[in-house]
């Protein structure tokens, strides 16, 4: 479709977006209305909210708007697999500048439809409303279905850390991507569109996951939210973190230790959690480390995560440290 978002109008835009867009049993009532309807027989929703930023979440010129969509989609419906909970339903807002040629906010929605098919949601409905600068804010929804919610306050010690996922490739890719690069392409595409194992945060409250989480800050610093909120410390075992031979290569070629991409690199969204040590967990999951007793008390500075038993040096991602870099 040619022309800008100006051209089509708010009523049209909306029109357009929404006839891109499929459906689920669980929607009974979907875009068109004041709002949606979705089914949620376990009585309870679970729900979760973030926003992309052009020049701070993302960037046009590494990123197409198919990617935006794919990647804001599973940054929100991993939180929601992250509580072992089934995502069920996508909300969207859009800002977006009067100028913009309309094939970007629709090629968004493709790729936000397409990931919500991959995790079994739809896009329910949302708002779009003129700006200077594209924001995009979602909000997803799931279903527990007779489960018990999975916090990040339930490990104990002596339970095991496990992970399933991949971890770093995101961060690897950024490192390529902000030296001008776009190979190796299956780390690039890591960054633009990372692909949660959705279906393993339900599976982990069924084998009976203790504390669970989604990596999007980095393994460290995701595993800190579990041991402060269950008051507990973690000691993770470098030698059972995987290191890819290519993550190793891209690693020498930029001056950078590819352990920091592992340990601090986020974005993946790959899943992390806690088990009692008796469960025998399937091939999928890594076990990692160990969940140890709090040493000191809460309120201490002391790190509640250790990488064999010493301190990972580099923090993890923090909104509002100063130091983050488009994404």
């Amino acid at each position: 479709m040619k022309g800008t978002v100006g051209e089509l109008g708010e009523f049209g835009l909306i029109r357009e977006l929404t006839s891109r867009l499929t459906t689920t049993p669980a929607v009974r009532i979907g875009p068109g209305d004041d709002a949606a309807v979705v089914a949620a027989p376990d009585g309870r929703v679970v729900a979760s909210t973030d926003l992309l930023l052009e020049g701070r979440h993302f960037r046009r010129d590494w990123s197409t708007a198919y990617d935006v969509g794919r990647k804001g989609a599973a940054q929100n419906l991993a939180d929601i697999a992250a509580m072992g909970a089934v995502p069920t339903a996508l909300l969207l807002g859009l800002v977006l500048p009067a100028d913009l040629p309309v094939t970007w906010p629709t090629e968004l929605m493709d790729g936000l439809r397409d990931e919500c098919r991959a995790a079994g949601a739809a896009v329910v409905g949302g708002d779009v409303v003129r700006g200077d600068t594209i924001t995009v804010a979602i909000t997803a929804l799931g279903d527990l279905r007779g489960l018990e919610p999975v916090t990040r306050g339930g490990a104990r010690p002596g339970d095991v850390v496990a992970v399933t996922g991949w971890l770093g490739w995101s961060a690897a890719g950024h490192a390529v991507l902000s030296r001008g690069f776009r190979s190796p392409r299956a780390f690039v595409e890591a960054h633009r569109r990372p692909e949660p194992p959705y279906d393993a945060g339900p599976a982990a409250a069924a084998l009976g996951a203790t504390a669970m989480t989604d990596v999007s800050d980095g393994l460290v610093a995701d595993l800190g939210h579990i041991a402060d909120a269950s008051e507990v410390r973690i000691d993770l075992r470098s030698a059972a973190i995987d290191v890819p031979t290519q993550m190793s290569d891209i690693g020498k070629a930029v001056g950078i230790d590819p352990m920091t991409w592992v340990l601090g690199g986020g974005e993946d969204h790959a899943i992390a959690a806690t088990f009692p040590p008796d469960v025998k967990l399937p091939a999928r999951w890594r076990v990692i480390g160990e969940v140890l007793p709090c040493a000191v008390a809460r309120a201490s500075a002391q790190p509640q995560v250790t990488v064999d038993g010493v301190p990972w040096a580099q923090a993890g991602w923090d909104h509002f440290s100063g130091i983050e870099d488009a994404q």
